[in-house]
């Protein structure tokens, strides 16, 4: 088993991977439904999706893989035909605005406290940050003017990109993108400025906390983000619930990134029910599966959620 601190440290930072990546994708970028036709067959994907219902209304819920190193065929059968009925689409967040997100990066991101990121390390982190660094082929004073927060985003998405991964790959910018492009109603959850003051926000000791948990993760950080698709892919809810959400080693990071998001998008969901129509919602994986997930949120208040793929 894949230490599961590792996966939920990329599950947490992967949700601003569009916000550090480029700018946001276009219909034009994403594959247009005839390239998917006609073009060479992506490895075939089977992501889990649910649903909840009342007379009038559906509400689809599919989990995303913010970040892909590949094109996966996730674009068919129940999902594609979900999609296609809905008459909204919702996603975490919008990135409508590159140089809007940049300029919160910078408000949030950069240290005003006088002292450089090393400076606020204690011995063993300083030496691990700049080994880390070294062997990425930065200079040990890169990250120095950052928070500890946004250092450990930045370096848990290098060797990502690095490897391949990349904005238009990931499931949620192409549903924003075809949302966009069909002129289907779009709405965001979050803002990304809310997104962002998540971890802004995080007490000192969780944010230099995650920093150490990404250092430690760097030399497997490929291997088990392999895994974690490959469970994605095959609709393995559970084992992603596992892989993402077990063990995890600071409670107040899990309760701010994950379990009151949660509490908030039920509620959400619950008041979308009184309104009619058909309404397609794609956030991250981890955010449907194991306990505290969307559809215990649910539970809680009498709502069932069927699977449908």
């Amino acid at each position: 088993m894949i230490p599961s601190r590792k996966i939920r440290l990329l599950a947490a930072a992967s949700a601003l991977f569009i916000f550090l990546a480029a700018p946001p994708v276009t219909a034009r970028e994403a594959q247009s439904e005839k390239a998917r036709a006609s073009g060479a067959p992506a490895a075939e994907a089977r992501p889990a999706l649910w649903k909840i219902s009342d007379r009038d209304t559906t509400i689809y819920l599919f989990g995303t893989i913010h970040i892909l190193p590949e094109e996966l065929g996730w674009f068919r059968g129940p999902v594609k035909r979900a999609f296609r009925s809905a008459d909204q689409v919702v996603t975490e967040t919008m990135t409508d605005s590159p140089e809007t997100l940049q300029a919160i990066f910078a408000e949030k991101g950069i240290r005003r406290d006088g002292r450089t990121l090393r400076e606020s390390l204690d011995d063993t982190q300083r030496e691990n940050l700049e080994k880390s660094l070294s062997d990425l082929g930065l200079a040990v004073n890169s990250f120095d003017q950052f928070e500890s927060w946004y250092a450990g985003l930045l370096l848990s998405l290098i060797p990502l990109k690095a490897a391949g991964y990349d904005q238009a790959k990931g499931v949620e910018n192409q549903i924003d993108a075809m949302a966009k492009a069909s002129g289907v109603a779009r709405h965001p959850l979050e803002t990304a400025e809310y997104q962002i003051g998540l971890f802004a926000a995080l007490p000192e000791a969780s944010q230099r906390a995650y920093l150490s948990e990404v250092l430690e993760q760097l030399p497997t950080l490929k291997e088990d983000v392999a895994k974690l698709v490959k469970a994605w892919r095959r609709g393995r809810a559970e084992e992603l619930a596992e892989l993402l959400n077990d063990d995890e080693s600071d409670e107040t990071m899990r309760k701010v990134l994950i379990t009151d998001r949660n509490q908030a998008w039920a509620k959400w969901l619950e008041g979308r029910l009184a309104q009619p129509g058909v309404v397609f919602v794609a956030v991250g994986a981890g955010h449907l599966a194991g306990a505290g997930s969307v559809q215990e949120q649910l539970s809680r208040d009498g709502i069932r959620t069927v699977r449908v793929q």
